[in-house]
């Protein structure tokens, strides 16, 4: 290890994901103050190494540090499903990877292993004692949103059949008038063409003050409903609120035709995100898995054609509300050949780590690596998915788990898949 490099927190075997997880369990344990949500990124999506590593160290922060909920960057509207799930609930393993995920997610092996994993556990544990899944994303593919209609149905049904009559809320009838025929809301020519967006019908503006309205209502009705109504029920109407109106906002975005567009969706998207972890942080600790992109605590930046594209994080909005009670972890890459990712370039911090440090796996203070920026480039890589270090990111996270090498993983039949270890009690 050359001097420029510090010394790692921690150093572990490429393959012993084991010994990395206790680590950090047991770091996150002594810090002064414990994150109610630690962040856990990854540089790119489609690398199962990532989210390996990330189930075994939930597995082991939920033995040695009480942590009771991991929340992944898939629908939280979709998540429901997987939650139901793991704590019991019916269903075909097959059918639930496919509904209960977004973004492809559910393909993944290793959301596959978590989810079994933490069902398998849940079956052992006093339901109070629950491990619980969360999604947090919006749930918006890059070239569409859906309708609210589901959303709405849940926030409507849930204040008629529990709010009391006396709240005068409008007739289903007329909402389901409003909201009309799906396709419209998922014209995928909208991406691209605002005037095919539905945001430009005038039904939009009198969904989102019904929407409004409905929020406000159960809003008002919280201290009561708390002591009246399960949990869960209660969870998933501010759930659908939430759902709801941010997918009224995102349309209404999709219609404007400025230089601003993409941007401002970029930025609903991320606020929808920290809305939801704020809400999950109050389960228990938690884990948070996403990509390094909407964890870090400032300003992100995205090239898009002539443009680039500045938005505030899920992360930024989560610091400034949680201050110590937000925490990341952010992995960065050295080289991943079946990805056309070289070994990084010596001008560049990933190439310092690359040439400064052993093989294997390396938790880093990202302060301690701030020195490391004078004169240094940000890396360049020709797969798109992977997004490096730049020259603001280390100010912007707590630590770096630096993968010097990652190689690819010979798939497991789908019923003997690598799961994390079960907690030692």
């Amino acid at each position: 290890m050359t001097s420029a490099v510090p010394t790692p927190v921690i150093s572990a075997d490429s393959a012993d994901h084991q010994t990395l997880g206790d680590a950090i369990a047991a770091e996150i344990t002594h810090l002064p103050h414990r994150p109610r949500l630690l962040g856990f990124g990854e540089p790119m999506h489609s690398e199962d190494e990532f989210p390996r590593l990330r189930n075994t160290v939930f597995a082991a922060l939920v033995e040695q540090a009480g942590f009771t909920s991991i929340a992944l960057e898939t629908s939280a509207w979709h998540g429901r499903i997987v939650d139901a799930y793991i704590r019991g609930g019916d269903g075909v393993e097959d059918d639930i990877m496919a509904a209960g995920f977004t973004h492809g997610f559910g393909e993944f092996p290793a959301n596959r292993m978590l989810i079994r994993w933490m069902r398998e556990q849940n079956r052992l544990r006093p339901k109070a004692a629950h491990l619980r899944f969360a999604g947090f994303d919006a749930p918006t593919e890059m070239t569409e949103a859906p309708s609210p209609r589901a959303a709405l149905r849940v926030l409507h049904d849930f204040l008629r059949t529990r709010a009391g009559s006396e709240l005068d809320l409008p007739p289903w009838d007329t909402i389901d008038l409003l909201l009309g025929p799906d396709e419209p809301w998922i014209e995928p020519a909208a991406a691209m063409e605002p005037a095919r967006s539905i945001g430009t019908d005038p039904r939009v503006p009198a969904l989102r003050a019904i929407t409004d309205d409905l929020r406000w209502t159960l809003t008002s009705e919280i201290p009561r409903l708390r002591r009246e109504t399960g949990p869960d029920d209660l969870e998933d109407a501010l759930l659908a609120g939430r759902t709801a109106a941010g997918l009224l906002a995102y349309h209404r975005a999709m219609a404007r035709d400025t230089d601003h567009r993409w941007q401002r969706l970029a930025a609903i998207r991320d606020t929808m995100m920290a809305e939801n972890l704020h809400a999950i942080a109050d389960r228990g600790p938690t884990l948070v898995s996403a990509h390094n992109e909407h964890l870090r605590t400032g300003t992100s930046s995205m090239s898009f054609g002539p443009m680039t594209l500045r938005w505030q994080t899920a992360g930024a909005h989560l610091a400034d509300r949680l201050g110590n009670g937000y925490r990341v972890i952010a992995c960065a890459l050295g080289e991943a050949t079946h990805h056309d990712i070289p070994e990084p370039a010596p001008d560049t911090i990933e190439g310092d780590l690359h040439h400064g440090l052993p093989p294997g796996n390396h938790l880093l203070s990202a302060p301690a690596l701030q020195p490391l920026r004078q004169r240094r480039t940000t890396r360049r890589s020709p797969n798109f998915r992977y997004v490096p270090i730049d020259d603001t990111f280390l100010g912007q996270i707590d630590q770096v788990l630096f993968l010097r090498t990652i190689t690819p993983v010979a798939r497991a039949p789908r019923a003997a898949v690598e799961e994390p270890t079960s907690p030692r009690r």
